[in-house]
């Protein structure tokens, strides 16, 4: 399994302070590494459409460095994150990032792959699934140089169905599946998550401006959820002058 974090961001809010990037100031703070893909939007804004409500337990299917479980942590009392990712070194970052905001008991990460998914982890154990996954298939373009950023960006280790067969075994019935991925992989990923039990609820686009086309969807499936699926109000990233939006205003805290 790749470490799963996606495409670069469309910006980056990170305030500097000492060794760690803090998304906003008295916000969470990260370590980050060469090795490991980079702090980005597209993990912060799925953290901010996740569900958890009811949720006690979570998996993040490639933690990359551990940006979705300290978020969801963060916000979420009591939730308990298991975490797993190919990369030895997104699994020590995890941890280490965990440590630093004070969520060591809470945030647990292991070295594994999502295709023995069984081997690591028991079925039917989470409440809630999530992942910011490679969005291009295995061989499509060039792929970026190092370990890290060639998994983090295609497929060659973590495809949509192997991603979607691993959330389906290890969600309860009635479990949510929150995933991040780009509009034209959307009906590739609900096939592939139908295929697999579990049916898509919710979806979010997000377009960088009102009158651009979208760049990114958010997306929820339920495991042996009914059909019926929530087309929410779309994300947008800036208003008509180039500004961060309100929506994005307060995801990122900035008034504060």
């Amino acid at each position: 399994m790749a470490a799963c974090n996606g495409t670069p961001p469309f910006f980056v809010k990170a305030v500097k302070k000492m060794q760690l990037d803090y998304l906003w100031p008295g916000g969470p703070g990260f370590v980050q590494r060469e090795t490991v893909f980079k702090l980005g939007t597209d993990a912060v804004l799925l953290a901010h459409f996740t569900n958890t409500a009811r949720a006690k337990r979570a998996v993040d299917l490639g933690c990359g460095a551990g940006i979705l479980p300290v978020l969801l942590a963060e916000r979420t009392t009591g939730i308990q994150i298991d975490c797993v990712d190919i990369l030895p070194e997104a699994v020590a970052l995890t941890t280490e990032n965990a440590a630093h905001n004070g969520l060591a008991d809470r945030i647990q990460a292991r070295l594994g792959d999502i295709r023995q998914i069984s081997d690591i982890f028991p079925a039917g154990a989470y409440d809630l699934a999530v992942s910011n996954p490679p969005y291009f298939p295995a061989g499509a373009g060039k792929r970026a140089s190092g370990t890290a950023l060639a998994n983090a960006r295609d497929e060659a280790t973590c495809t949509l169905d192997a991603l979607c067969s691993a959330a389906a075994y290890l969600l309860r019935w009635g479990g949510r599946f929150s995933i991040v991925h780009r509009p034209e992989r959307l009906s590739e990923l609900f096939v592939t998550m139908i295929r697999h039990g579990i049916e898509p609820k919710r979806l979010r686009m997000v377009a960088l401006t009102a009158n651009a086309a979208p760049n990114l969807i958010l997306a929820e499936g339920r495991r042996g959820g009914n059909p019926g699926l929530i087309v929410e109000a779309p994300l947008i990233l800036q208003d008509e002058t180039g500004a961060d939006s309100p929506e994005v205003r307060g995801i990122y805290h900035m008034d504060l």
